[in-house]
């Protein structure tokens, strides 16, 4: 019952990533990267201290009681981590919605959900276990099923003509939007190792009387600090060259509507750390890991919902359609082989 209960949890927080960028697109007469500074500190400085500090007794105790090796890499992780979160801000750029999360999120599901284990030297010892088997096999279902979202993505690209494409996505650019989602993909899996790192934190939240449920919520608050960092250098970079200063004052633009929008984007973000650190609870230590593919699997998922809904498919052959919802509905069956492995 507690898997089915982390499947869950893990299902909101998936919703919630896939449908983070959808507010930015509202943000009008704003440069990229005015709307992602806005965003990011909502998402990785507001929020995950407002959210910590309403369930963690004694926060700055938590926070700072670790050794310095623990905060150390796990502010690291956050570090390479937010520049995957960069490269992913500019894969849905280039990409869309759809495309651009099914190929980011297919490297990130790959890196982050089996490096830990091989690390760790408990592959080979979870595979002598029927449990351990099941959901193995999951997840090497959930990425086939990216790789067939992924097919129905690059067929996508050779129907669609590039008028229709510049419709949905003004920026279409599907080398450059590879390029960055493979850079994105490897390097967002850092965050399933800043959780692996931050662990001293969370026991450390436990031990001040924090639910079981919240005590994870600290570490993200150092992940999310090393996220901010390369975020805010490069948007401020960027800011220089485009001479975009002005985007936060500007009257000729809807200043209030675009604070707002992106302000949602970037809580909207966060609660998908929130709940997949919640959902990580329920799956149980031995298969904690397994979390980072039930979540990537989500994402892409409802990302892929939202991108037909938005039209980006528009033109398409059905056969196309067909390989992506065949694709979907691998993702969902690998979603519940894991649920059920974890489950045993």
């Amino acid at each position: 019952m507690s898997a089915i209960i982390g499947v869950i949890l893990h299902a909101i927080g998936g919703f919630a990533a896939g449908s983070f960028y959808i507010p930015i697109n509202l943000v009008k007469k704003w440069k990229w990267e005015t709307s992602w500074l806005v965003l990011g500190i909502a998402a990785w400085v507001v929020a995950p201290l407002l959210f910590a500090y309403t369930t963690t007794p004694n926060l700055s105790a938590v926070l700072f009681g670790a050794e310095q090796s623990t905060l150390f890499w796990t502010f690291l992780f956050g570090v390479l981590w937010g520049i995957g979160a960069l490269t992913f801000g500019l894969t849905m750029r280039y990409l869309g919605i759809s495309l651009g999360m099914t190929v980011a999120l297919g490297f990130t599901t790959a890196f982050g959900t089996l490096l830990p284990p091989i690390y760790k030297g408990e592959f080979g010892q979870l595979l002598t276990t029927q449990s351990g088997k099941v959901v193995f096999a999951g997840i090497l279902l959930a990425l086939v099923g990216i790789a067939v979202s992924g097919l129905a993505g690059m067929r996508k690209e050779k129907e669609v003509p590039d008028q229709t494409k510049q419709e949905s996505i003004k920026e279409f650019n599907l080398w450059k939007g590879l390029l960055v989602a493979a850079i994105s993909g490897i390097l967002s899996a850092s965050f399933a190792f800043g959780l692996e790192a931050g662990k001293p934190i969370a026991e450390a939240s436990l031990s001040q009387g924090t639910r079981s449920l919240f005590q994870n919520n600290a570490v993200l608050v150092w992940i999310l600090w090393g996220g901010i960092l390369t975020n805010f250098i490069w948007t401020m970079v960027l800011s220089m060259k485009n001479h975009s200063w002005h985007d936060f004052t500007d009257r000729g633009a809807p200043l209030q509507k675009n604070y707002l929008w992106a302000i949602i984007g970037g809580v909207t973000w966060y609660l998908q750390f929130f709940f997949y650190g919640m959902g990580t609870t329920f799956l149980g230590k031995k298969y904690d890991f397994a979390s980072w593919s039930i979540h990537m699997a989500f994402i892409i998922f409802f990302s892929n919902l939202w991108g037909l809904y938005f039209r980006e498919w528009k033109g398409v052959s059905k056969q196309t359609v067909r390989i992506l919802a065949t694709g979907l509905a691998i993702i969902i069956i690998a979603i519940l082989m894991v649920g059920l492995g974890s489950n045993l």
